[in-house]
């Protein structure tokens, strides 16, 4: 029992530094993003030529969120297609996989907003190989860090 009380203590101190870790995460996004990350869901979406970020309010009524979740997936698609990944820089405190590369290749992949009827999304295409595997890097890494179970393989 000796021998476990320092792996138990260890291992406790890292199930709170995580949740405290996700729980900045969350303010950072509702900061950043301008809707309330409990009150929203995020979705992933890798696709063969690029992927979906998709943002939806979880209650149909909840009217202020639609218009949140529209206003910043507009935004985003105009920011992405210039190159500024700043709003997802600041929600992870960190520079997310593939973005130098998004960074880098800008010019060679589409960012188009669609509207939803509870919220919207970002479609992200591009023919380009490597911009197609940052993508996938950038939406892989926004899976784990939302924590949203979707799909990590192209459909």
């Amino acid at each position: 029992m000796k021998r476990l009380l320092p792996i138990i203590l260890l291992l406790a101190i890292a199930s709170v530094a995580a949740q405290h870790t996700h729980h900045d995460m969350q303010n950072r996004g509702n900061q950043g993003m301008g809707f309330d990350q409990d009150k929203t869901a995020h979705h992933f979406l890798l696709t063969k030529d690029g992927g979906i970020i998709q943002v939806l309010a979880k209650s149909a009524s909840d009217k202020e969120s639609v218009e949140q979740i529209r206003m910043h997936l507009n935004h985003i698609q105009h920011a992405f297609s210039s190159g500024d990944f700043d709003i997802p820089m600041f929600v992870h405190g960190q520079t997310p996989p593939g973005v130098p590369t998004m960074k880098k290749l800008k010019d060679q992949i589409q960012y188009s907003y669609e509207e939803m009827e509870d919220g919207g999304r970002v479609v992200i295409s591009s023919k380009n190989a490597d911009a197609v595997n940052a993508v996938h890097d950038f939406l892989k890494f926004q899976i784990r860090e939302h924590k949203t179970g979707d799909p990590v393989n192209a459909k």
